[in-house]
């Protein structure tokens, strides 16, 4: 079971709810991905007026749990007020924190993030903030009093897979017992189990599985694909060697003169 500040939950799968081609088919997936957690972009859906209404009774109907996010918010007091209202819509104290720096990149202004988080968990907030692999900013966004981490692999919707896999174990082992998910730029199932394999605790997706052909099998692969590497994890991988090994034992074998 992986727990998130006092839930816990058996998936290790967290799914965005963007870009879906239709409502029936975000369905479809999440139900197929069988996680429990979905996140929604407050900011995003509201500005659709009434239909950001009926998207969200649509969320509520599916019986997982969500996870709101400040997606869009490039400024400190704009994702605090976000939050705020998310936590009138939705009922819950989870935030997923994002407080953009770049217009290209999408990449977390982790100044604005540390101090976000800081007033969000002064008032209450669970905050899930979005960073880089970072280890010193990791270190500030915990002593603003997150328990969670959410670092990126690469940036949003690039699809790229994990970049900077030293960054990655570094954070894994300097933060031993916390949990950390890896989102954003997972873009095929062997990059979630890359990751998985490192040790890290669960995975979010959005792109990878709206954007695919078929997207409900698609987040019914990157569920095999992060329970595969969740299990390989737990059992103990062998490390790379610089030479061969025989796996077929050299003693007993037949002699010839």
């Amino acid at each position: 079971m992986l727990k998130l500040y006092e839930t816990e939950v058996a998936s290790r799968l967290l799914l965005g709810t963007a870009r879906y081609p239709s409502p029936s088919v975000l369905a479809e997936a999440v139900s197929h991905s069988a996680t429990e957690i979905v996140t929604v972009s407050l900011r995003r859906e509201a500005a659709g007026g009434r239909s950001g209404g009926a998207f969200f009774e649509m969320i509520r109907a599916l019986g997982v749990r969500v996870l709101p996010n400040t997606a869009g918010c490039h400024g400190v007091s704009e994702a605090v007020l976000t939050a705020k209202m998310a936590r009138e819509v939705f009922a819950t104290n989870w935030i997923k924190l994002e407080v953009i720096g770049n217009h290209d990149t999408l990449q977390p202004d982790v100044f604005g993030l540390v101090e976000a988080a800081r007033i969000l968990a002064g008032e209450g907030f669970e905050v899930f903030p979005y960073t880089t692999d970072d280890l010193v900013v990791a270190e500030r966004l915990q002593e603003a009093g997150c328990k969670v981490l959410m670092p990126w692999c690469a940036t949003i919707g690039s699809a790229a897979g994990p970049l900077n896999l030293p960054a990655l174990r570094a954070m894994r082992a300097h933060f031993p017992e916390m949990p950390l998910i890896v989102d954003a730029g997972i873009g095929r199932p062997s990059h979630a189990t890359v990751v998985m394999e490192l040790g890290f605790d669960a995975v979010l997706l959005n792109t990878a599985v709206a954007g695919a052909g078929d997207p409900v099998a698609m987040a019914g692969a990157f569920a095999g694909a992060i329970q595969a590497g969740r299990q390989a994890f737990g059992a103990g991988m062998l490390e790379p060697r610089d030479m061969a090994v025989p796996s077929t034992p050299v003693i007993g074998r037949a002699v010839f003169s």
